[in-house]
């Protein structure tokens, strides 16, 4: 069996922890590595932590026009090696073939946006000729930093940080998910063809235990994580309590509205994609439909027709159009909040419990769900399931709409299906939210804007990518500086 190591300055090392998990494939439960956990994973953090310390020193002297030199080469690796990295996203996180193409090429434009930081990081300078004094702010790194990632995107979130991070010059720790460590490491197999000093750029596995070594280290300034709102909440709060920057996105509950001047058969299909993409495991995936007015019966069965036509299935076969969830407690999860839901008083309208696959029948297959008139006071409606399940309400109109969409404890995202421009500005301006769709399903933030979230969404200042991410991995310096008489000095 694959026993995964760490990439700790510049050396793939056996991790000092003999306690390991499996890896499993979720198509089939099919068990292709094992990755180090335990108490004893704490050390690999603390020589990762040194080494970075030692790398930063060094890199961050390097002129920034040369730092993102690595960064081009980077670029040009992962374009090369596209389709390989794909097929591993899709046999350790479950994703289609074009799901895990998509993710990598979002994770490449990261990289492109990045190697604009000597753009991104210039100061500002004032001069004032008369009393012979300039003024000046510059961007400096700020040290060590780490990135604990999350089994949804095994590539795409880490370069939300990563490149940015380096080219701004720091150093950077990884924690991946122990549930999809594999994308990981072929990323640092290209990271280690990149003239990097060693120990810039570290790969440590483990759980919590690891987690919280890097909460814990003085050496490790900044810290950026995507999860779960409770361990988002967890890090932010530990981590700053130790002196250090944390950007925490944390989980979501993405309310969706249908107006009646909707294009219904567009909507339907952007929708059904948004609630059923990566078999509902992202962040941004859309949860409750609201529909407004007399427009419940003409998207309902829009819908409907949409959601029964995908397939499921292994994601790399070319006909699957959703893959199973991460675990079978993933699986287990989900199926119980739909008999939640249905016991509450829910309608079925597409039931996607008992799923088994033909030739995957071990698979944690689950096929898209869609359930009417859940109870609004409900766990069904209040929770976040991480899972293909859709929730289709009703309201009288968009103000009784938006009242419930602000109500929620989450922000991350908010739609809105409509032909009208008044609409629009109305529901960009009110909704609570920081990631808005005006006819888009999944208002995923291009990487020249940061990727935002509000209320229990995220929890930090600063958000990932673009300028966000530039200003979190630098600390500004003013610099004040007078040359009294410098125009009437002889030389």
């Amino acid at each position: 069996m694959n026993r995964l190591k760490n990439y700790i300055n510049g050396t793939w090392a056996n991790s000092s922890s003999n306690e390991t998990i499996d890896v499993h494939n979720p198509a089939t439960q099919e068990v292709i590595a094992t990755v180090p956990f335990g108490t004893a994973t704490q050390k690999d953090l603390q020589d990762a932590a040194t080494s970075a310390q030692g790398a930063y020193l060094e890199w961050k002297k390097v002129p920034v026009m040369k730092r993102v030199q690595e960064l081009y080469k980077l670029k040009n690796i992962m374009e090369d090696n596209l389709e390989d990295l794909a097929k591993i996203i899709t046999d350790e996180s479950g994703k289609t073939k074009g799901e895990s193409i998509g993710e990598i090429q979002r994770a490449i434009e990261n990289v492109e946006v990045a190697c604009g930081t000597p753009m991104l990081i210039k100061g500002d300078v004032i001069e004032d000729i008369a009393f012979g004094i300039d003024e000046m702010m510059i961007r400096q790194p700020i040290g060590v930093t780490a990135c604990i990632t999350p089994f949804n995107f095994p590539s795409m979130i880490v370069f939300w940080f990563l490149p940015y991070a380096i080219a701004t010059g720091n150093a950077m720790i990884v924690k991946p998910s122990e549930k999809v460590p594999l994308t990981m490491m072929k990323l640092f197999e290209f990271f280690d063809e990149l003239d990097l000093p060693k120990g810039l750029l570290s790969l440590v596995h483990g759980g919590k235990e690891t987690v919280d070594a890097i909460l814990e280290h003085p050496s490790i300034k900044a810290i950026s994580f995507v999860g779960s709102t409770p361990v988002a909440r967890y890090i932010y709060s530990k981590g700053t309590a130790n002196g250090k920057r944390v950007q925490a996105q944390g989980g979501a509950k993405n309310p969706v509205i249908v107006l009646p001047d909707c294009d219904v058969e567009m909507s339907s299909k952007i929708i059904s994609d948004s609630v059923y993409g990566c078999a509902g495991q992202r962040c941004l995936a859309a949860s409750t439909i609201i529909t407004v007015d007399d427009q419940k019966r003409n998207i309902k069965d829009a819908l409907y027709e949409v959601v029964k036509s995908r397939k499921t299935g292994y994601g790399w076969d070319s006909d699957t159009n959703m893959g199973p969830v991460i675990t079978p407690e993933s699986k287990k999860r989900v199926e119980s909040l739909i008999q939640k839901g249905i016991d509450e008083g829910a309608n079925v309208l597409l039931d996607g419990r008992d799923t088994v696959v033909s030739g995957y029948e071990k698979g944690n297959f689950l096929t898209p769900t869609i359930l009417e008139n859940v109870p609004l006071e409900k766990e069904l409606i209040q929770t976040e399931i991480f899972g293909p399940v859709m929730s289709l309400i009703s309201m009288k109109n968009i103000e009784e709409a938006l009242q419930f969409v602000n109500s929620g404890n989450y922000g991350n995202m908010a739609c809105l299906f409509t032909q009208s421009g008044a609409m629009a500005r109305k529901f960009r301006n009110e909704a609570d939210a920081g990631n808005i769709g005006i006819n888009i399903g999944v208002a995923a933030p291009m990487a020249q804007f940061p990727f935002s979230g509000w209320k229990d969404s995220f929890f930090g200042d600063l958000h990932g990518q673009g300028n966000h991410a530039i200003e979190f991995f630098t600390q500004t310096k003013v610099v004040i500086e007078r040359w009294p008489n410098i125009w009437s000095r002889k030389f």
